[in-house]
């Protein structure tokens, strides 16, 4: 289910900064900002995409690649005739500081993301990971869904760049184009909300046909949803105050707002368990749970996403932004915005099909799974499994690419294609140190995980486990597409990856399908996941051919094969070993908590023992780079 923001969102992935479905499925606020890098100007010299640096002043992009802390920008556009030019940086001092930019962003993602992986340990302690998750999840996707689709594309991939430039070149900074934008944006929203709203029964039945066999279970979607709807708008306002703040050089906010949701929505399941006891002791079911159980998660779950959109608020005021409504919206470019966001609108279409797909036949077979004695084998634990296999790309991919895509941005704008090749093949080995073992990782380890991770689901957290596994593998090639379609975004190219998409929901859909038709209940969730991964090995060749070409037929093909081989190479015994060590450990201790963690710790140290001193026998030059970079952060 190609959710991505290129996934998203996001994403997604979180996308803008949601989290759960809003946060595996879509993309990461730092992947909302690298696409308002796209189209910074054509004015950008190609000094400057080696690295030069000049006085703030002479780069009015300066501040799009800047967080409000004043983190070094990853580059300048100073021409290279300005009198105060620098000489360019060495290639050694260009990729530690591009690391360690991408560390600096990454802090930020990764306490977003844990405290949105600690919320699903909470309501899994809460509600289990049966069908009454299975129940909150269709509602909360609903929102989500609409968003994106609606207009959640259009804020990243073409509004950023037309805030920027009116920044640029309005005398009044942008504030104006700023504000009509919001004004668009929450009328659209508000009036998306209450339709949906009214319509609620027929988009809950519409992602899960399978609840009109079960009237209780509909009427328990459909409260969930009239609470989770009027999130979307709140949603937008969020995302489009944090887009003004981007096209200002301010992503603090944008990335740490998300937490406040984060511990709001803890709260209200927290409370869950206070008043009702834990799933555990309560047994709570669909068809058991109370009306004042349902009013206290769906409004913390709405009241999660107000506090996160209002927290923006007094971030914008103090960049000098006025908020008010306006109008006026002719002749003052949307219309032209609107135009270029048509076909990243197809491509959240297709994304969003291949979701309605998966979500319906996870919450057909899940019911089954469970009265046959498998808890945990529906949408909730594909969702969870899918969460945490999506961080390692959340944390290090998209957060190496953030610090990566302007140089991408100008040098295509300059139309220097081989310094293009130079940085995705990059963006491709530096990230893969990380995600290919990572990948082998939850391959070997994706049971202890889980049992560790969802002790208090029961028997539930250990078929968790079993997705999580068949999720595996496919992070290379889902790591690798993102990466890849840059390219395409740095060109302002919006219809390949449409293409893309498609192709990706379609190979995706069908394997859904087949599991779902071929497997028995219990494990049909498991193809699923495998499908998703083999859905993006599939996307990565198309994608690989077209940008391939689009480069004048080199992609440094060769070079990133070597090292994807070796880290492979490195990857296989490391994760047989550290497989081998979890499994006798839990064959000795059990799947309770004890067991789990002693088992992940005993192979997760294993693993990468092995794994570092085989990747330095290969002699992996991204590796070697890493750990040099960590060495001197430490001091050693």
């Amino acid at each position: 289910m190609p959710h991505s923001r290129d996934q998203g969102p996001n994403s997604d992935d979180r996308w803008n900064g949601q989290d759960g479905w809003r946060d595996g499925h879509l993309q990461d606020p730092h992947a909302t900002m690298d696409l308002g890098a796209l189209k910074p100007g054509r004015s950008a010299a190609r000094g400057a995409v080696h690295g030069s640096s000049a006085d703030a002043r002479s780069d009015p992009f300066r501040g799009v690649f800047e967080d409000q802390a004043g983190v070094t920008a990853v580059m300048t556009a100073a021409p290279p005739t300005a009198p105060d030019a620098k000489p360019a940086s060495t290639p050694s001092s260009r990729t530690s500081g591009l690391l360690k930019s991408s560390a600096l962003m990454a802090a930020g993602t990764i306490v977003s993301r844990l405290t949105g992986f600690l919320r699903t340990l909470v309501m899994a302690a809460a509600i289990g990971v049966g069908t009454l998750n299975d129940t909150y999840q269709v509602a909360n996707v609903l929102p989500t869904m609409i968003y994106v689709l609606v207009c959640g594309g259009a804020l990243n991939s073409v509004f950023i760049p037309q805030l920027v430039r009116a920044m640029k070149d309005d005398e009044d900074g942008g504030e104006a184009y700023a504000n009509r934008l919001m004004t668009l944006v929450l009328v659209l929203l508000g009036v998306l909300t209450v339709i949906s709203v009214l319509a609620a029964p027929l988009l809950v039945q519409m992602m899960s046909p399978s609840l009109r066999d079960d009237p209780e279970r509909l009427d328990l979607a459909i409260a969930f949803a009239r609470y989770c709807l009027p999130t979307m708008f709140f949603m937008g306002a969020h995302v489009v105050l944090g887009q003004i703040l981007n096209a200002r050089g301010r992503f603090g906010a944008m990335m740490w707002t998300p937490v406040l949701n984060n511990v709001l929505i803890i709260a209200s399941f927290g409370g869950f368990i206070w008043a009702f006891g834990t799933f555990s002791h309560s047994g709570v079911s669909a068809h058991s749970i109370t009306p004042q159980g349902v009013r206290l998660l769906g409004i913390g779950t709405l009241l999660g996403l107000v506090l996160q959109a209002f927290a923006m608020v007094p971030y914008v005021r103090k960049t000098g932004v006025r908020l008010r409504l306006r109008f006026d919206w002719r002749g003052h470019g949307l219309g032209r915005a609107l135009g270029l966001a048509k076909w990243t609108l197809l491509f959240v279409l297709a994304n969003q099909l291949g979701l309605i797909v998966v979500t319906q036949l996870a919450t057909w077979v899940g019911p089954i799974a469970e009265k046959q004695g498998h808890p945990g084998t529906g949408v909730t634990a594909y969702n969870f499994a899918l969460q945490l296999w999506q961080m390692p790309q959340a944390i290090i991919t998209v957060s190496v690419m953030t610090a990566v895509l302007p140089r991408i941005a100008r040098a295509a704008n300059d139309g220097d294609t081989g310094a293009v090749r130079d940085d995705i093949s990059y963006g491709l080995r530096t990230s893969a140190v990380a995600v290919v073992p990572c990948a082998f990782a939850f391959l070997a380890l994706g049971v202890p995980i889980a049992t560790l991770l969802y002790a208090t689901a029961g028997s539930g957290a250990r078929n968790i486990g079993y997705i999580l596994m068949a999720f595996g593998l496919g992070l290379i090639p889902y790591s690798v597409q993102y990466v890849v379609l840059r390219g395409f975004y740095a060109f302002e190219d919006t219809r390949t990856p449409f293409y893309n998409t498609v192709v990706v929901a379609l190979v995706n859909a069908a394997g859904a399908g087949a599991a779902f038709v071929v497997l028995p209940a219990r494990w049909a969730v498991i193809g699923m996941a495998a499908s998703y991964g083999l859905a993006f090995a599939v996307g990565v060749g198309v994608a690989w051919r077209r940008l391939r070409t689009r480069l004048g037929g080199d992609l440094d093909g060769a070079r990133v094969a070597r090292t994807y081989a070796r880290l492979i190479t490195a990857s296989i015994p490391a994760a047989l070993a550290g497989g081998t060590v979890a499994f006798l450990v839990i064959g000795a201790l059990g799947t309770g908590a004890l067991g789990s963690a002693a088992a992940l710790v005993a192979g997760g140290l294993i693993l990468l023992v092995i794994y570092v001193a085989v990747a330095l026998r290969l002699k992996v030059d991204e590796l070697n780079g890493m750990l040099g970079m960590v060495r001197a952060r430490f001091g050693r």
